[in-house]
């Protein structure tokens, strides 16, 4: 169980620091030993005072006894405690490191990751990394403490009782780790991606719910999704059932032990070469410390299930940014970088992209020049590398060769100086849950509503703007109030308002009716004409050809005309 396996990295970063995860550690440590302590006690207690001796020699052990009641109870909820409030605060230390190390290789280095499974990663997997200290570190710690105790406490009565002891809890712990780990194997890690995988179909069918509804087959989506809930929930079950099974299996061991403790050492108390009381309290430490080592067959299985979420949680988000990815500097960029006033010349000779695990190029060896103001073209298959040359452009990824920017290698620029001289308009452009108004000034906050309007005519949404009320009329969660040309349209917006030189349309009209595309395509090359912004066009289907002034055409990561 090294942590230094996969996803090592996530689970140190689980673990709190410092005195207020020590004070926790302490506190449940000693809380153990107060709770075997108090029942061996009193079973000392009873035995005494069964035989009739003078008070005074029952006061020390009744104080004894109240001593370690209230000990245990105080020490477990400090234990609690400290231990969550550390545990907490920890978390927060997570999510934080995972969100930054999520913004140094989105989007591209996120992969085929649904959004549904990526959340279910970044939110249900990290919050279980909380496991880890207090379900798992904790009552290790707290357990190994109380039994070396009471090892040696029964050792100082009986060496062989102590044999026994010591041999049960061998017997415990391997026997409920192995029955653990041999049928939760496979389970921890399929119930995580099953579970992930449910929530992408969830989050999948909640945003196409018209399609599905339209075409008749929400029923059917909806069974599908039912079945494999199901199955999470059937292993969710075994989990539990494997729980119980392990607590009965420690429960057995820990009677037996009681049982061997008892015959070893009946005969020597019958002969009286054993103190009966002190016997006594050998044979109560069995029943309390076998309820604390029941934890650790159950620590064990919890830390698969962590481990299981950590290594879920650095496959998306892994401490070193894969090969290919460009990273985020920790520096910010210089803002006098960031301002642009004129055009800008794009200039790429031998340029190839490899994406990250892959040896083959997605992009092989193009060489290209965009000059300001033109209007091109790249068309080609679904494969062809169009979308991999984009991403290569924004700097999402990086690639081998020369890539210029007005003769300044990209490479040697901030990201984000690169990605203030070219805009992307996605395929599925983002629309904030906010009004037009506020979509529109996340591209320049200090732009104006007059500067808004003229933004807004100048995509032709001038007029739908002001039949749905002004700048202040929502546009609904991800866009919900708006239709895919409209998207593309707002999107536009942003981009003229930011004033990029260059813009890239990835497949603008892919979701649009081939009229309506038709015309917002001409509605988005006409108005980045009129400022002389350089478009790129990336499309699988064909472009008028008065829109445009070239046509580029890529199959297999290559450029096959210019």
């Amino acid at each position: 169980m090294s942590l230094e396996a996969r996803g090592g990295s996530v689970l140190r970063l689980a673990m709190p620091r410092g005195a207020g995860w020590g004070k926790a550690v302490v506190a449940g440590a000693l809380s153990a030993v107060c709770a075997v302590a108090l029942l061996a006690a009193s079973g000392y207690l009873i035995t005494r005072a069964a035989e009739h001796p003078p008070i005074l020699y029952l006061t020390l052990v009744m104080v004894g006894v109240r001593a370690f009641a209230l000990g245990r109870a105080a020490l477990r909820y400090v234990d609690r405690l400290a231990g969550h409030d550390a545990s907490f605060r920890q978390l927060a230390v997570v999510r934080t490191e995972m969100y930054r190390r999520l913004s140094s290789v989105a989007p591209a280095g996120l992969g085929s990751t649904g959004r549904g499974d990526l959340l279910t990663r970044l939110v249900t997997d990290t919050d279980r990394l909380q496991d880890l200290p207090i379900r798992v570190v904790g009552p290790l710690v707290s357990a190994g403490v109380a039994a070396l105790l009471s090892v040696v406490a029964v050792a100082l009565v009986s060496v062989p009782a102590a044999l026994v002891l010591l041999l049960a809890l061998g017997v415990a712990a391997l026997l409920g780790s192995v029955v653990t780990l041999s049928i939760a194997k496979r389970s921890d890690e399929s119930t995580a991606r099953e579970r992930g995988h449910v929530a992408d179909l969830v989050l999948d069918t909640v945003r196409t719910l018209d399609v599905f509804a339209a075409y008749g087959t929400l029923d059917e989506r909806l069974a599908h999704i039912a079945r494999l809930d199901a199955g999470v929930t059937a292993a969710v079950r075994r989990r539990g059932a494997v729980e119980s099974l392990v607590g009965a299996l420690v429960g057995l061991v820990g009677g037996g032990a009681v049982v061997g403790i008892l015959a070893v050492g009946t005969p020597a108390v019958v002969s009286g070469a054993l103190d009966g009381p002190l016997w006594a309290l050998a044979v109560f430490v069995p029943l309390a410390l076998f309820e604390v080592v029941g934890s650790v067959p159950l620590a064990v299985l919890t830390f698969r299930r962590v481990r299981a979420a950590a290594d879920r949680v650095e496959q998306v988000v892994p401490a070193e940014v894969p090969a290919g990815i460009v990273p985020e500097p920790d520096a910010e960029a210089d803002p006098a970088s960031l301002v642009v006033d004129g055009p800008v010349t794009v200039s790429l000779r031998d340029v190839t992209v490899r994406w990250p695990g892959s040896s083959s190029a997605a992009v092989d060896g193009v060489s290209l020049d965009l000059q300001p103001g033109e209007v091109v073209v790249l068309e080609g298959p679904s494969g062809a590398g169009k979308s991999t040359l984009v991403d290569a452009l924004v700097r999402f990824v990086d690639h081998e060769g020369s890539y210029t920017l007005d003769g300044v290698d990209a490479k040697a620029m901030h990201p984000d100086a690169v990605r203030a001289r070219i805009g992307l308009i996605e395929q599925d452009p983002f629309v904030f849950d906010q009004s037009i108004r506020q979509n529109l000034l996340f591209a320049r906050d200090s732009a104006t509503d007059d500067d808004l309007l003229a933004v807004l005519d100048r995509v032709g949404l001038g007029a739908w703007a002001e039949g749905r009320g002004g700048l202040g009329a929502p546009v609904g969660e991800r866009g919900a109030l708006v239709s895919g040309g409209q998207a593309h349209r707002l999107a536009l917006a942003r981009a003229l308002l930011h004033r990029f030189p260059v813009l890239l349309l990835d497949e603008p009209t892919a979701d649009i009716d081939p009229d309506l595309g038709d015309t917002v395509l001409r509605d988005l090359v006409g108005a980045a004409r009129q400022q002389g912004r350089t478009v790129v066009i990336v499309s699988h289907v064909p472009v008028a050809p008065d829109l445009v002034d070239r046509t580029l055409r890529m199959r297999d990561g290559r450029l096959l005309a210019a």
